[in-house]
């Protein structure tokens, strides 16, 4: 199964909380079944991205990176990469690279949310078509700054920092919502 066909199925599986996240998806799968590698980072003038929120075990805070290109404290996540398996893997990859966390865990197999976002990676893409899962970190876990950050740091979910965006606040009340979720020990990606 190619990664494509692979994250059409993702996003037919999921089942939108709201109207406007089953527009989003309606979007996101229009792209893909008209950019063969609809994922790609020179897919334009939109491609396909992969995000995850972690959270810690308790569900209390939030681990947030302050991203170098945007300036505004965020989830982890980027481009969808040619052994990716999944938008999934993908997403747990992102997190596991950007947070420095080994042994994250994806809560479902499912995206929590989808955003279209401005995209920071160079001027002839238009936006990121990110598809965002929630994870979980293991108890008492540091994280580590990683070349795409300049700052790595957990957050209280119900105080976040003035400096991100409302993306990420709805992102973090959605994961807060959905954090009773069975937990699903996802593949780590080999470092």
């Amino acid at each position: 199964m190619t990664l494509s066909v692979s994250a059409v199925d993702e996003l037919n599986d999921w089942q939108p909380p709201t109207a406007s996240q089953s527009a989003l998806r309606s979007d996101f799968i229009a792209h893909l079944s008209a950019h063969e590698r609809g994922w790609e980072r020179s897919c334009r003038p939109d491609h396909l991205t992969a995000s995850a929120l972690v959270l810690d075990s308790d569900g209390d805070r939030a681990l947030l990176c302050l991203h170098r290109k945007v300036g505004l404290w965020l989830q982890f996540g980027g481009h969808i990469e040619d052994d990716d398996k999944s938008v999934a893997d993908a997403a747990l990859r992102e997190a596991t690279e950007e947070s420095g966390i080994l042994g994250l865990t994806l809560v479902g197999s499912a995206p929590l949310r989808l955003d279209r976002h401005a995209a920071p990676c160079d001027d002839a893409a238009r936006h990121h078509l990110d598809v965002q899962f929630l994870a979980v970190a293991p108890r008492e876990v540091e994280p580590i700054v990683s070349s795409e950050s300049l700052d790595v740091r957990w957050f209280p979910v119900d105080a976040l920092p003035d400096q991100t965006d409302d993306a990420v606040r709805r992102l973090v009340a959605d994961a807060v919502a959905a954090n009773g979720c069975t937990l699903r020990q996802a593949e780590t990606p080999e470092r």
